[in-house]
């Protein structure tokens, strides 16, 4: 590409006396035209409207004068008046030394005319300059000196500026500059606006003819237990907490870190919007900026803030985001209550999520009692409601067993059992368990001789794991894989439901797969009743039910297979391991002819069945489809079609109903294909995902989600790994108590731990995306109790949970709640407002936890806890 700036060889020139006039002529020919080519390309730079921005590094050395030189894209060789008289009086100045001269110059595609029309342009002016040079030929080579050498020193400045850009062979002025800092500030007025303006093939049946094949065949029904036993690690090492001072130069560290990247970020020109710009990061994760317009005070913890790169008004988002109608993210509670009020039919309370209202933000007072209930140190407040159950008039679905939480959420505290000790840790606790912990026999007596668990010493161990896998899971699971063609455990198959987990074997060996399973407990105690689940609709790969005793078959309509088709995925399959499927007594018959006409109406499709010699047993695969060209054809519209408006995400305190939702099919509808396989679907955003829609922080959504994953990187590395005391060999279980997109699970992916992320019901409706992306997590409304057991998690995560509550109920309980569910000595790593956090803190010193670490600055604060041994001596009043 021909121009300015060509490289050439430069060598000193000696320049003639007048009387060489031909060589003079010549030589001041050239100057002349170089140096109003220069003129004009400054004058252009500055008056033009458009200033096209660098593209790649250059730099031009330093050569002679080249005369073949062609003029830069866009500008034509002219002179004017003006320009004319600026040279004669040039004329008039002193000579100086002669200086090698460089230039830089845009190709020229305008055309072999118009470089002409400009070298006749630019000889006229030679000619005009030479006759008003006064002096003859040696002041014309003064006068020619003395603009080389002031394009030189121009030239010099030019070079020291354009190192981090280049004109892609143009000339880099200082105008271009100021216009491109200009054009960038007019681009972020744009986007603001733009924000907000915007407020968001496997064979059919095979499995019946093996089925009729295994059917022929005699077999026992197989007793089931399960596992290896391991050593138990006996060491229990202290964990050794950071200072205050040290968590601050963590923190200024971080900040140093991200500021330079930042920088370097600015210097390429980088604008890219879904990069982290920690400069505008704030720690707020629901996107509020708790300190106004005031931008020191909104310079919050170095390495804890998300991205608002847009330079838009958080708390305008914020207020959008508590206000329903105008917010773009539907909330779980408005699913669930349009759901309720659609159904005018069904008697059903309201969403059960107010607590007590009139003490939100109030003192208690704080004379701990331990809780004097029937259920003792298995309390589960929601599931052990004596009250509430004296009303249920049937138990025919289960409904005892289902959420009834009281009134008023309990302030006093669980007991431990007696001669409770420290947790085993994984993976040896997935084979035993302290017998104290769990002092319950009878599940060793009437389940022993099936090999699930039994009662060895000071443990309770698990051989076998399952009625349906009595050697043991790996084998199962292996078995699975190898029975149907695309089911690739931890690449395609990541989230599982697992109904009827029984002790969580075969969840807890699958995890060495890369995949997760939700299995009951400890994630949840719930059953399949007269209720959704609290999952979203299309977000399992796959549900598992071995021997899970679930009565699919009841009332001969199939609505609890109706609710495993609402949460799993189209393509998905539903794995049944049941003696109906492998054995011909006549009650087994019965029930598969009954779930065959069930299926078939619900168009799942019988892949296979494969019979597991080494454990006596058979499986059946179905998979649900992925277009609804089936429901059209059916014969009997049984079970019907959902209506239009029934919401399949709707699922908090949602009863059942029969009917089949419909499969998404448009493209950019979610569900409507698989996602990514398994590790990049972490970190990739949801296929579905709108950039039209505006995210939790106010990006667009996919630049948000890459933010927030970026951020909880930066976060968990730098501070949670390191700077706060936590001994992360000794955690398990997890909870996010108030997770977005997942970002903090996702940080964590690297270590051995399971994380439950839980989207309270009136937040954002970000659970979907959770499970996009290979995580799993649950609907919950933390004014109320949380259904699992006491002791269940090693360490809770709240971000701004608490300030957040407080607005609906009050504090106190819900803190009484994390320390039902943590096991002695676990952590809670509260993110909050500082006053917020002070008043947490207070609560939990109270109840004997050691608070670890506290960090405070600018009106937010951090702390870490761990939960020791102490219960109080006295017992609330009988309940």
């Amino acid at each position: 590409m021909a121009g300015f700036g060509r490289s050439s060889r430069a060598g000193k020139r000696s320049f003639p006396s007048s009387s060489s006039s031909s060589s003079s002529s010549s030589s001041y020919y050239v100057a002349t035209v170089v140096f109003v080519a220069l003129c004009i390309a400054g004058v252009w730079m500055l008056t033009s409207s458009s200033i096209t921005p660098s593209q790649a590094l250059t730099r031009h050395s330093r050569s002679s004068f080249s005369s073949s030189s062609t003029p830069s894209r866009g500008l034509r060789k002219e002179t004017t008046p003006a320009m004319e008289e600026e040279e004669e009086e040039d004329d008039d100045k002193e000579g100086a030394k002669s200086e090698k001269l460089e230039t830089a110059a845009a190709s020229g595609d305008e055309g072999e005319k118009d470089r002409k029309a400009g070298e006749k342009s630019g000889a006229a002016s030679a000619i005009a300059a030479a006759s008003g040079g006064g002096g003859g030929g040696s002041n014309g080579e003064r006068n020619q000196e003395e603009r080389r050498e002031e394009a030189g020193e121009s030239e010099k400045e030019r070079e020291s500026k354009v190192e981090e850009g280049n004109l892609d062979g143009g000339v880099e002025e200082e105008s271009q500059r100021r216009r491109e800092e200009e054009e960038e500030e007019e681009e972020q007025r744009r986007h603001e606006e733009m924000q907000r303006e915007h407020d968001e093939q496997l064979p059919t049946n095979a499995g019946e003819e093996a089925h009729q094949e295994l059917q022929q065949e005699e077999t026992q029904e197989n007793s089931a237990g399960g596992g290896n036993q391991s050593e138990e690690k006996d060491a229990m090492n202290e964990d050794q907490p950071q200072s205050e001072e040290k968590i601050e130069q963590v923190v200024n560290s971080d900040r140093r870190e991200i500021e330079e990247e930042s920088e370097k970020s600015n210097a390429e020109g980088d604008d890219n919007e879904g990069q982290v710009q920690s400069e505008e990061t704030t720690e707020e994760v629901g996107g509020k900026n708790r300190n106004g317009g005031d931008e020191e005070s909104q310079q919050q913890s170095e390495e804890e803030r998300l991205p608002d790169s847009n330079g838009g008004d958080l708390e305008v988002r914020n207020e959008r985001e508590r206000d329903g109608e105008n917010r773009p993210w539907a909330t779980q509670a408005d699913q669930s209550e349009n759901e309720k009020e659609r159904r005018k039919e069904e008697e059903l309370q309201s969403d059960g999520g107010d607590g007590s209202v009139e003490n939100a933000g109030g003192s208690f007072d704080l004379e701990w009692k331990m809780c004097n209930v029937s259920a003792g140190a298995d309390y589960i407040p929601c599931l052990d409601n004596k009250k509430a159950l004296k009303k249920i008039h049937s138990y025919r679905h289960y409904e005892h067993r289902e959420r009834h939480c009281p009134e008023e959420s309990p302030t006093c505290l669980a007991p431990l059992p007696k001669g409770y000790r420290r947790s085993i840790e994984w993976p040896q606790s997935r084979d035993r368990i302290w017998y104290n912990n769990v002092p319950y026999t009878k599940l060793a007596e009437v389940k022993g001789h099936q090999n699930w668990v039994k009662v060895t010493g000071e443990y309770l161990s698990f051989p076998g794991g399952g009625t349906q896998f009595i050697h043991g899971a790996l084998h199962y699971i292996d078995f699975l894989q190898q029975s149907v063609h695309g089911l690739a455990w931890g690449k395609h198959t990541r989230v599982i439901l697992d109904v009827g987990c029984g002790v969580a074997s075969f969840g807890g060996y699958l995890f060495e797969r890369d995949v997760l399973a939700i299995a009951g407990n400890p994630a949840i105690s719930a059953v399949m009743g007269s209720q959704r689940l609290p999952f979203p609709s299309k977000v399992f790969d796959l549900v598992h039910c071995a021997r899970c005793r679930v009565p699919w078959h009841s009332d001969g309509s199939g609505t609890l297979l109706l609710e495993i088709n609402r949460v799993l995925r189209p393509g998905g399959f539903f794995i049944w391991s049941e003696t109906p499927v492998y054995q011909k007594l006549e009650e087994d018959v019965q029930i598969w002819k009954v779930m065959t006409s069930i299926t078939s109406s619900m168009c799942w499709n019988l892949v296979t069945i494969r019979k597991d010699r080494l454990n006596g047993i058979a499986d059946a695969f179905y998979r649900k489809p992925t277009t609804n060209d089936c429901y059209k054809t059916r014969k009997h519209q049984n079970p019907p079609m959902c209506d239009e408006d029934d919401d399949p995400n709707a699922a908090w305190y949602i009863p059942l109903k029969t009917c089949l939702h419909r499969v998404p099919v448009d493209a950019p509808e979610r569900g409507s294909r698989w996602p990514e396989e398994w590790p990049r679907r972490l970190r990739v955003p949801p296929f579905w995902l709108n950039s039209s829609q505006i995210g939790i922080y106010g990006k667009p959504a996919p630049d948000d989600f890459t933010a927030d994953h970026e951020h909880w990187k930066q976060v968990v590395t730098k501070s949670y790994l390191s700077g706060f005391g936590i001994n992360w060999s000794k955690v398990r279980n997890v909870m996010d108590m108030r997770a977005i997109y997942g970002g903090f699970a996702a940080a964590l992916k690297d270590l051995k731990v399971w994380v439950m992320n839980v989207v309270n019901i009136d937040a954002p409706d970000t659970l979907p995306i959770i499970y996009e992306r290979g995580l799993f997590g649950i609907y919950h409304d933390w004014c109320e109790s949380f259904s699992t057991y006491p002791r269940t998690y090693d360490l809770l995560h709240a971000d701004h949970l608490f300030s957040n509550i407080k607005k609906r109920c009050a504090i106190v309980p819900v803190v009484v709640e994390v320390d039902r569910i943590v096991r002695p000595v676990a952590k809670i790593i509260i993110r909050d407002e500082s006053a917020t956090v002070s008043e947490v803190e207070d609560i939990l010193k109270s109840l004997h936890w050691e608070v670890q670490l506290t960090f405070s600055k600018d009106q937010e604060g951090i702390i870490c806890a761990e939960k020791g041994d102490w219960r109080p001596e006295q017992f609330a009043e009988r309940s």
